[in-house]
């Protein structure tokens, strides 16, 4: 599973070990993650098997690709958007590390 957890923007990127002191706030499988790929959601340079991370510019750049693409009732997308919405009400960006 690829493990999300919320981060500011400004925050340094804490070591793996160090991911207890960020706030987990979900999950996505391979399988989801790499049909958000195909559907064009999530960029291309962005591994499954790498961490990585998402500021609230890509993240709003993302939710306006969902609504232009009518996108907001597709499975995947309703899981990716159970993240984002957090995301939003915490005005964060996010960090994701692959267990």
């Amino acid at each position: 599973m690829l493990d999300f957890y919320l981060i500011d923007d400004h925050q340094a990127k804490p070591n793996y070990p160090e991911q207890k002191d960020l706030q987990f706030i979900g999950e996505l499988d391979d399988q989801t993650f790499n049909r958000l790929k195909n559907k064009k959601i999530i960029a291309d340079r962005f591994d499954y098997y790498s961490d990585f991370r998402w500021n609230t510019a890509l993240i709003k750049q993302m939710c306006e690709t969902i609504q232009q693409k009518q996108l907001q009732t597709d499975t995947d997308v309703k899981q990716l958007l159970s993240l984002l919405g957090i995301v939003g009400e915490n005005q964060s960006g996010l960090i994701a590390y692959g267990d």
